[in-house]
């Protein structure tokens, strides 16, 4: 078991609600955070409202954007204890006649989000005494709709990575941990996806590697 003292975790999507309240619960239990977002504005106003971030602007979903982002956070700090990945939305409706190739497209970004940042701290994780990687997917998985479906099968298939991403640190050893938390909806549950974050690593790695944890008001 380990804490967040001198630890690195990367935020992505960062500059959303969730990821400003996670951010601040990181920076509040020790942390060094790393937010990236794809509008150097919100960056620069997230940077002002939490002193102590660091602020990187990336496309997630190009694969040279974000190789370029792992160096230049490389660089600056040094390697990552920790991704959580915010990347993601809500495009659906209208039956399975309904679901457009044009929400499935924008659906598909956080997905590709996903995969490149993964593989891109991959090394970073298994290195650490203390490598955590989180998502926040959907209730829906279990439960899919014909109006969501677009979103849902997305969100499948993060978990699906999510899961082949624990496999991998099992192989590698018992110091990294790959976690699904699933939500209804996030609204709301901000605060207590924070303290969930912040709580990962206060938990043995070999309890927590290829959990499913669903957050609930």
């Amino acid at each position: 078991m380990t804490d967040l003292a001198n630890r690195t975790v990367l935020i992505a999507g960062a500059t959303s609600t969730s990821g400003r309240v996670v951010a601040r619960a990181l920076l509040d239990a020790g942390a060094r955070v790393i937010a990236v977002g794809s509008d150097q504005s919100r960056i620069e106003a997230l940077e002002a409202e939490l002193p102590g971030v660091v602020g990187e602007r990336a496309d997630l979903t190009d694969g040279d954007d974000v190789l370029e982002l792992a160096m230049r956070v490389h660089a600056r700090v040094g390697d990552v204890d920790g991704v959580v990945h915010l990347v993601g939305g809500w495009r659906g409706g209208g039956g399975i006649a309904g679901q457009t190739e044009e929400d499935y497209r924008v659906l598909e970004r956080s997905f590709t989000a996903l995969r490149y940042v993964s593989r891109a701290f991959w090394n970073d994780l298994v290195a650490s005494p203390a490598g955590r990687i989180a998502i926040v997917s959907s209730t829906t998985v279990d439960r899919p709709t014909a109006g969501g479906a677009n979103y849902t099968a997305i969100k499948a298939a993060s978990e699906s990575w999510m899961r082949s991403l624990a496999q991998g640190f099992g192989k590698a050893g018992d110091t990294a941990a790959a976690v699904t938390f699933r939500v209804q909806s996030l609204a709301g549950l901000e605060g207590r996806l924070a303290a969930s974050v912040v709580d990962l690593w206060g938990t043995d790695a070999a309890e927590l590697n290829g959990a499913v944890v669903e957050l609930t008001a």
